[in-house]
Order: C-alpha cells, then sequence, then structure tokens
C-alpha cells in the first residue's frame, strides 16, 4: 500500500516539475524573443491617432472688410448599432438641426452600419442643444464652416469650400494651399477605461494664411446694384462691370449678374456661378476699333488728322460692310472714325496696315492669351492667327467681329493706353498672410505719344461722340462704345442678339479708374451707347465720389 502512494507522488511532483519547467520556459520566451513585440501590440491597443484640423485663413477686401471667413460648426454621426429608437431620434434630429426625419430614418434603422453622418457642419447651438438630450449612439465632432458675411457681393470671385473645407472654386480654389493651412496630429495612449494618459508624438496644425484683395466691398456692391438695375431696364441675359486701377492693374471690382448668395452655392445654377468676367468670350464690337487705330499710329501710316474719304459701304471679299447708320460719302480724320465709330473708316486703317501687322498688334494688346489674372479658368479668348484669314477677315477683325475677348483682357487693353501705353497685368490679390504685395508685371506695348493721341480720340467720343451718355460733370471722360451681333450656330450672326458695351478711362488727364461694362442681349435697345453708357457713368460717378478723385475738367 505505501509502495502504490509513494509511486502516486513521484508521479505527481513529476508532472509538476514538468509544468513548472514548461512555465518557465514561457516566461522566458515572452520576456525575452517576444517581448518587444508584444510591447508594440500593448502599446498600440491602448493608442489612438487624432487629426487636429487647420482654420481655414480668412478672405479681407482691401480695406479690411471680411468676405470669407471660417465659423465654428459641429457635425453630428451615429452609430445605428447603439440607436435604440431611430424614428424617434430621426424626428429629435429634425426638429433641432433641419434635417428630413424621412431621409435620416433609414440610415439610422440600419443596423449594419456602425457609422453615418446624421449632419455636416452643422450651427454649433442646435447641435449642443442635441447633445444635452445625451442620446446613446450620437457623436459630435467640432469642425470649421465657411461662411460668406457679404452674401451676393463677390460671390462668383470668392467662389465655395466644400464640406472638407477644400477649395472647389474661385479664389477659394485658386489660393487654396495658402488658405487652407496643414492638419496636425496627435497619438493618445489610453488605459484600458478609455482614459488619456499620455500624449506622444504631437505635431501641431499649422493655421491657413489671411489673404487680402484688391477687390473693395463698397464699390464692387455699388458696381453689382448698378449692374440689377442695367439687367432689368433693359430685359437683359447677364452683365459684367470690371473697375481696375489702370497705374498697377489692381482689380477693384468684378461683378457678374444675375448673382446668388455665396453661402448658398451648391443650390445656385451652374450657369450663374461662372465670373464671365474672367472665363466668357464675347465679340467686342467698335471697342477693339482702338487697337486698329493704334496700330495705324504706332506704324506711322497716319496721324489723328490724316482725313479720308469714306463710302456708306465697302466690299471686302465677298462681303459688303457699311456704317451703322445710313449716310453720305463723308471725309473723316482718323480722330472722327473713331469719335463716329465708323466701319468703313476702320477698315480702311486695316487694309493700309495688312493682315501680318495688323494681327501682330492685337497680340501685343494681349488678345489671344490670357493675362494671367490670378483666378482659376481663364480663357484666352479666340483669335485666329493671319496665316489663317479669309479673304474677308481683313474686314471683320478691325470693327471687333470674328474675335472674341474676356471683359478682363479689354478692361486691361484700355488701361494700358490710360497709363501711358504700359499694360500692367490685372490681378485680383493685394497680399497674402499681410506680407508684402506681388511683384506687378509690366510692358510697355504703346508709345507716350501714341496713347496720349488715343486718349485725346477717346475723349472725343464722349464729348461729341458715340458716347455722350458716359459724360461725367466735372470729370474729362476718355471711352468707347460697342455694339456686336452674337454669332448664330450656323457661323453667321444672330439678327436680334447683341452686346452692349462702353469701356472708359477716368479722370481723363490723369486716369485713376478703367471701367469696362458689357450687357448680354439687351431688349428695347441695343447700342452700347444707349445701354452700358449710362451704367459706366454710374458706376464711374460713384467710384470717383468715395474714391475723392478731384475733379479735372476744364472749367469756366
Amino acid at each position: 500500500m505505501s509502495r502504490l502512494v509513494n509511486r502516486r507522488i513521484r508521479l505527481l511532483l513529476a508532472l509538476l516539475t514538468v509544468g513548472f519547467a514548461g512555465l518557465f520556459v514561457r516566461a522566458a520566451w515572452l520576456q525575452g524573443i517576444k517581448a518587444q513585440s508584444l510591447s508594440r501590440l500593448g502599446q498600440t491597443q491602448h493608442r489612438e491617432s487624432v487629426t487636429l484640423p487647420a482654420s481655414r485663413g480668412t478672405i479681407f477686401d482691401r480695406m479690411g472688410v471680411r468676405l470669407a471667413l471660417g465659423e465654428q460648426a459641429t457635425t453630428v454621426y451615429a452609430d445605428p448599432m447603439q440607436i435604440k429608437q431611430p424614428r424617434r431620434v430621426a424626428t429629435e434630429v429634425g426638429r433641432l438641426l433641419g434635417v428630413d426625419p424621412d431621409t435620416l430614418y433609414p440610415k439610422l434603422a440600419d443596423r449594419s452600419r456602425g457609422f453615418v453622418y446624421v449632419a455636416r457642419q452643422a450651427d454649433a447651438t442646435r447641435a449642443a442643444q442635441l447633445a444635452r438630450e445625451k442620446i446613446a449612439g450620437l457623436g459630435f465632432l467640432p469642425e470649421e464652416r465657411r461662411s460668406y458675411p457679404q452674401h451676393s457681393v463677390a460671390a462668383q470671385v470668392l467662389g465655395y469650400v466644400g464640406v472638407d473645407n477644400n477649395g472647389l472654386a474661385g479664389l477659394e480654389f485658386e489660393l487654396d494651399r495658402e488658405l487652407a493651412g496643414k492638419a496636425g496630429h496627435q497619438t493618445l495612449v489610453k488605459d484600458p477605461a478609455g482614459r488619456v494618459i499620455n500624449v506622444v508624438d504631437d505635431r501641431p496644425e499649422v493655421q491657413g494664411r489671411d489673404v487680402t484683395l484688391t477687390l473693395d466691398h463698397t464699390i464692387q456692391a455699388n458696381a453689382e446694384e448698378v449692374l440689377r438695375a442695367t439687367v432689368r431696364k433693359w430685359s437683359a441675359k447677364s452683365a459684367t462691370a470690371t473697375v481696375l486701377d489702370p497705374r498697377t492693374g489692381a482689380i477693384l471690382a468684378m461683378a457678374v449678374e444675375p448673382g446668388y448668395d455665396a453661402n448658398r452655392y451648391p443650390l445656385a445654377p451652374r450657369e450663374l456661378q461662372r465670373n464671365r468676367a474672367v472665363t466668357d468670350t464675347y465679340e467686342p464690337g467698335s471697342t477693339f476699333k482702338v487697337v486698329t487705330v493704334a496700330a495705324a499710329l504706332s506704324e506711322r501710316l497716319v496721324s489723328p488728322s490724316t482725313a479720308f474719304t469714306l463710302p456708306y459701304t465697302i466690299q471686302v471679299a465677298d462681303r459688303v460692310i457699311h456704317d451703322a447708320e445710313p449716310r453720305g460719302t463723308v471725309r473723316y480724320s482718323v480722330a472722327q472714325i473713331l469719335a463716329h465709330s465708323s466701319n468703313i473708316g476702320a477698315i480702311t486703317l486695316a487694309e493700309l496696315l495688312g493682315k501680318d501687322r495688323l494681327s501682330s498688334w492685337i497680340s501685343r494688346f494681349g488678345f489671344g492669351h490670357e493675362t494671367g489674372v490670378d483666378f482659376p479658368g481663364e480663357s484666352p479668348g479666340i483669335v485666329l492667327p493671319a496665316g489663317q484669314w479669309s479673304g474677308s477677315t481683313i474686314g471683320n477683325v478691325p470693327i471687333g467681329q470674328g474675335i472674341a475677348v474676356t471683359p478682363v483682357q479689354m478692361a486691361a487693353a484700355y488701361a494700358a493706353v490710360a497709363n501711358r501705353g504700359v499694360w500692367s497685368r490685372p490681378h485680383l490679390v493685394d497680399q497674402i498672410g499681410g506680407r508684402g504685395r506681388p511683384s506687378l508685371h509690366r510692358r510697355r506695348i504703346l508709345s507716350r505719344a501714341v496713347a496720349a493721341s488715343l486718349m485725346t480720340m477717346l475723349k472725343d467720343v464722349v464729348a461729341e461722340g458715340t458716347g455722350m451718355y458716359a459724360a461725367i460733370p466735372g470729370y474729362q471722360v476718355a471711352g468707347k462704345t460697342g455694339t456686336a451681333q452674337k454669332p448664330d450656330s450656323h457661323g453667321g450672326y444672330a439678327t436680334n442678339q447683341y452686346v452692349a458695351s462702353f469701356v472708359g478711362a477716368v479722370p481723363a488727364s490723369r486716369p485713376r479708374l478703367v471701367v469696362l461694362v458689357t450687357v448680354d442681349e439687351p431688349h428695347g435697345a441695343i447700342w452700347g451707347g444707349v445701354v452700358a453708357a449710362p451704367a459706366f457713368q454710374q458706376i464711374a460717378s460713384f467710384d470717383l465720389g468715395y474714391l475723392e478723385i478731384p475733379p479735372d475738367a476744364p472749367t469756366g
């Protein structure tokens, strides 16, 4: 009996010895060979990576008025597996956040999903009310929402920011790299209860840089109001106004009508979202005649007083072209050709130049090329090279037909004439991050003498020619009217669709402003001098007073 007991005791001791030996080997293996990997696993299981979003920079006008800024918002999300009464929760969320309960309910009731958005960038105050109800399964994440406090003012210029705070259109897109900043990062170490016990690998966010524009909120808002009244008066399809400083190319206003509230960009029709002053082209009509006259003067083929005998019609290849108003044969000087906007006179000058020289001067003025304005989607216009001209092209282009330009191109061209022959790149951005101003891009395209002659002739357009409705008491105005038929889909021109325009510089003796107005498809009248010139007069007159620019008209 004792022998059997001893044998069992020895067997038990042997098993215990083997067991302890196994535990010892396992412990040694865990502490040695696997220690490092297990340590990493343990840390990972208790770590959480957090992205720290950067606040987007504010966009200011040149006077410090905020045009676009970030506001605190709250994104609400849900874990449907934790939502006990999805119908009741959907109703309550709809009441506080304005979300459609019928649309939200199926998302909350779908227990196969662990995460759904309830509302992106909701009002922070209303989201806080919802949070106080402590509904199981709802979560709240602070986010920034883009706001445009001036609503419709400069909406097409500013553009839009998406729900992820990235620029999608306009200057918000063009300047996204500067405005967006860089997100930060934190790694949080948590205990088993989820409490943060340490922060490692902390990289702070870099806030986006503020941007100051050349736009002036007051000048912009007034231009938009004038355009609204003009579009209503003439039942027009659309209108644009561009106001710039010819000395620097700084754009003080770039208005497009119809407009929309920038805060409701996604709901605005796509046609309204375009900044037509940069992205859209039009045939300029008679405003383009300044290029033809400038070329003839610069090539020393004529002087302002050189006179020509001009019939009412002229044949160019297979086309018969006439002046706008019936008349007999006249003798006009070059200055009178511009003042009376004679098609026959402009074509006569173009024939003296020839297609190669005229084409070269068109390019020199910047037509057919992007201006380089700091805005996305700029059109270069449509200009055929001289080698592709037909026999009748020399009768079209010098009077602004068969060529397409953008409003910003035309404004920049007249600004060069007003700035003593020096072309300056138009621009919208004045400062980024409060650091200096962008370098100006300038080039001389005309001699001082030719520019001065053109300004004198353009003053006559307003004083005694087609631009009389652009006159401003106390100021000399130099400008030009334009009336252009719109091309149709058959390669010809529509008989009842026109673009009326006027572009001018004030004060003509010391130009501080160039203003271009285009009106697309006006009804009741079509002439630039009747439709667009009064809008120019209202915009320029307001701006002269607002900027306190002294009168320059001779007195007595």
